[in-house]
C-alpha cells in the first residue's frame, strides 16, 4: 500500500566491536547524506549495499554537516528492487534502525527506511517513518499469535515540527516494538513477536514508503540512516541522540533554489468575464500570475496565498475570447519560479453554441485519467465537468499532488474544471483549499452558452427541508436557459449489480440511492434535461423519466459517467424500465449544443464512440 523513495538507511552492521560508556549494537549498514558518499544519482554506503537516487538530490548544509534534500514528488533512494538480493543485511529477528532527518510536508504515509508490502490481508516487513503528526515504526511478524499477515504501526507521542531536526530510532527485540524520538522512549507495543515476516517481494528503500501500489516521497531530509541486527538498549539510544543533540535546535530553512511547482497551474470557474487560476509551490511565495491576448502576457493580476498554494482570480475579459497565461512565484530570498505560456477562453454568452466534456471517479489509477485527459482536450472542449471521486482518499495529500493534477494537468491547465465532491473526497481540507468555487463552494452554479448548471454535494442532506434543496429549487425556478443540467456525485438510477442490493443472489434492490432520489421531482417540476452522476464505475444513460415512468420527450435523463479510472463495475442481470444504454468499460462524454439541439458522443478508453443521442428542443 505505501511506498519508501530515496530512504537512505544507515545501517551499521559488521563494524569492529568497540568499548563505549554504554551497550549498544554495531551498525551493519550506514548511511550518510552528504556531498563525500553522494556522486549524483549514486549513494556510496558507508557500511551495506549502495543506494540509487531516483534523481540527484540536492546537498544542503547545516552548522555540523550536510543532508540530502528529498522534494516529495516521486523521489526515493532504492537499495533494491527486490529485498531478497540484499537479503544478507536484512534483520530476522531482532533490530535497530535509526535515522536523523526533517519534515518539511507531512503525509498520511510517509517512510524513511524500509522494506514493505501493505496491502490488504498482505501486510508483511517492517518501516521506521511518520505521518501527519508524530513518527511510527511499522512492523509484521510470525508470531504465532500475530503472524496473520498483519502490521502494527506503533505511532509516537511526539509532534513533530516542520523543518526542525529529529533522531528517530526503531527498536525491536523479538517480543517487543519501541520507538525512540530525540533519546527518549516515544512508543510500545507487544503485539507482533518472533522473527519479521518479510513480503515475497519489495524493494528495500530510504526516503519513501513504497510498497506494491502506494509511493508516498519523502519531502525533507535525510542526514543519517542506520540499521543494526541487534535490538538497542535504551541508554545507547540516548548516548546516540547525545552525540547531536545540538542539531535538535537548528531549524533547517528552505532549500536554496528549491522552488517548484507542487501543482501545476490549473483553470476554475471560468465565466464570460472572468477566469481562475490555482497553483501550489514548494515554498510560500509572492505570486501573481500574467495575461494577455499574445504570449507575452503583458497584465498582471496578484495572487493570494493559503500557505503554498496560489490564487488568483482575473476580471474583466472579454467574452468567448482566447488569452494567454502564465505564473510567477517569488520567494522572500529572490527564488523565482515562472511557468510556460498557456491559454484559455472565456465563456460563451447566451445564443453561442458550446461543448464541455464529463468525466467521473478518476480516483486512484493516473494512467486512465491521464489518457482521458488527452483524448478530452483532443476534441477541444469549452470545460469539464468532474461528477465527484476525482482523489481516492481526499485526506492523502500525494493523491492530489502525484495523482489527480499531474494526470490531468494537460486538460484543466487550459480549460476550467468544474467539479463536485464525492465520497472519496472525504469532505477533506485539501478539496476546499484546491478549489476556488464560489461560497460555500459544495454546492454553487454557472451558465455556458444557452445551458445554467448545478452543482450539489450529494454526501450531504438534500431531502426537501435541506439547504441544498432550497437553494436549488430557487435557482431553478429563477432560471431561464434554454437548457438546465444538475451535477451531483451520487445516482438516483442505477442497473448496477450490487451497490444497492445484489442481484446474482436477490432480486431486491433499490436501483439506485433513494436519498438523492428526493430531488427527482424538483428535477421534473423545473424541466432539467440532463443529471450527470458518478459513483457507480460504469456508464448509463437512462430514458427520459417522468412520474417514474420512460417518456419519449420531456422528462429527466440521468446519466452515470463513473469511468474516468477507477476500478470498473457491472450492471446486473435485470434490465429495468429506466435503462437505455449501459457499458462496462472506461470513458469520457461529450456534450454539444448548438440553441435548441444537443448532441451526446460517449466515447472509450481507445477513443471509440459507443453511445450517441440527440436532443431537439420543442
Amino acid at each position: 500500500m505505501r511506498t519508501l523513495h530515496c530512504l537512505c538507511l544507515v545501517w551499521l552492521f559488521c563494524l569492529p566491536l568497540t568499548t563505549t560508556a554504554h551497550d549498544g549494537p554495531d551498525p551493519v549498514c550506514h548511511w550518510t547524506f552528504n556531498e563525500k558518499q553522494i556522486d549524483g544519482q549514486k549513494l556510496k554506503a558507508r557500511l551495506g549495499p549502495d543506494g540509487t537516487f531516483s534523481e540527484a538530490p540536492r546537498i544542503v548544509p547545516d552548522p555540523w554537516g550536510q543532508s540530502a534534500y528529498f522534494h516529495g514528488r516521486q523521489m526515493e533512494c532504492l537499495l533494491a528492487t527486490d529485498h531478497r538480493a540484499v537479503q544478507s543485511f536484512l534483520p530476522t529477528k531482532d533490530f535497530t534502525v535509526s535515522a536523523w532527518v526533517v519534515i518539511d510536508q507531512p503525509e498520511e504515509w510517509g517512510g524513511f527506511a524500509g522494506v514493505i508490502q501493505d496491502n490488504g490481508d498482505a501486510e508483511s516487513g517492517w518501516i521506521l517513518g511518520y505521518n501527519q503528526d508524530v513518527f511510527t515504526f511499522g512492523l509484521a511478524t510470525k508470531g504465532a499469535d500475530d503472524g496473520d499477515g498483519k502490521m502494527t504501526y506503533l505511532n509516537g507521542k511526539t509532534k513533530f515540527e516542520p523543518g526542525k531536526f529529529y533522531h528517530v530510532v526503531g527498536v525491536y527485540d523479538g517480543q517487543q516494538m519501541q520507538l525512540y524520538v530525540n533519546g527518549q522512549l516515544d512508543g510500545e507495543s507487544t503485539e507482533q513477536t518472533g522473527e519479521v515476516l518479510y513480503p515475497e517481494s519489495a524493494p528495500l528503500v530510504l526516503g519513501a514508503y513504497h510498497d506494491r501500489n502506494e509511493f508516498y516521497s519523502l519531502r525533507g531530509k535525510l542526514r543519517e540512516v542506520a540499521l543494526y541486527h541487534l535490538a538497542a538498549k535504551p541508554k545507547w539510544v540516548e548516548g546516540e541522540f547525545a552525540h547531536q543533540k545540538d542539531l535538535v535546535e537548528y531549524v533547517s530553512k528552505p532549500v536554496a533554489g528549491g522552488l517548484d511547482f507542487i501543482v501545476r497551474p490549473f483553470l476554475q470557474y471560468g465565466t464570460e468575464t472572468g477566469m481562475t487560476v490555482v497553483w501550489q509551490t514548494t515554498a510560500e511565495a509572492k505570486s501573481r500570475v500574467q495575461w494577455g491576448e499574445d504570449n507575452q502576457c503583458r497584465n498582471s493580476q496578484a495572487a493570494t496565498s493559503n500557505g503554498t498554494i496560489q490564487t488568483a482570480r482575473i476580471e474583466g475579459l472579454q467574452t468567448d475570447t482566447q488569452y494567454f497565461y502564465r505564473v510567477v512565484s517569488e520567494t522572500e530570498d529572490g527564488q523565482v519560479l515562472e511557468s510556460d505560456p498557456s491559454t484559455f477562453q472565456t465563456a460563451a454568452g447566451r445564443g453561442k453554441a458550446v461543448s464541455f466534456a464529463v468525466i467521473g471517479d478518476t480516483q486512484k489509477n493516473p494512467k486512465v485519467a491521464g489518457a482521458i485527459a488527452e483524448l478530452a482536450w483532443a476534441q477541444r472542449p469549452h470545460f469539464v465537468m468532474l461528477a465527484g471521486d476525482l482523489v481516492d482518499q481526499g485526506k492523502k495529500d500525494s493523491d492530489w499532488r502525484e495523482e489527480f493534477f499531474p494526470s490531468m494537468n494537460v486538460l484543466i491547465s487550459r480549460i476550467p474544471l468544474f467539479p463536485v465532491l464525492g465520497n472519496h473526497e472525504q469532505n477533506a481540507k485539501n478539496y476546499f483549499d484546491y478549489m476556488a468555487l464560489p461560497d460555500p463552494e459544495y454546492y454553487y452554479s454557472f451558465s455556458y452558452g444557452d445551458a445554467d448548471f448545478f452543482m450539489i454535494d450529494s454526501n450531504r442532506k438534500v431531502d426537501a427541508e435541506s439547504e441544498q434543496y432550497r437553494w436549488l429549487e430557487e435557482k431553478l425556478a429563477a432560471s431561464t436557459a434554454t437548457w438546465k443540467f444538475v451535477c451531483h456525485h451520487h445516482p438516483p438510477y442505477s442497473s448496477d449489480e450490487n451497490d444497492y442490493g445484489d442481484l446474482w443472489k436477490t432480486n431486491q434492490s433499490t436501483r439506485g440511492d433513494l436519498r438523492v432520489r428526493q430531488m427527482v421531482p424538483l428535477y421534473e417540476k423545473y424541466g432539467v434535461d440532463i443529471v450527470w452522476t458518478g459513483h457507480i464505475h460504469s456508464y448509463e444513460r437512462t430514458w427520459p423519466l417522468k412520474d417514474n415512468e420512460a417518456v419519449d420527450a420531456g422528462g429527466t435523463i440521468y446519466m452515470i459517467t463513473g469511468g474516468g479510472g477507477g476500478g470498473l463495475e457491472t450492471a446486473g442481470p435485470y434490465r429495468p424500465f429506466f435503462q437505455n444504454n449501459v457499458r462496462r468499460g472506461h470513458h469520457y462524454v461529450m456534450v454539444h449544443i448548438n440553441g435548441k439541439t444537443l448532441e451526446l458522443r460517449s466515447y472509450t478508453l481507445d477513443d471509440r464512440l459507443f453511445d450517441t443521442t440527440k436532443i431537439t428542443k420543442q
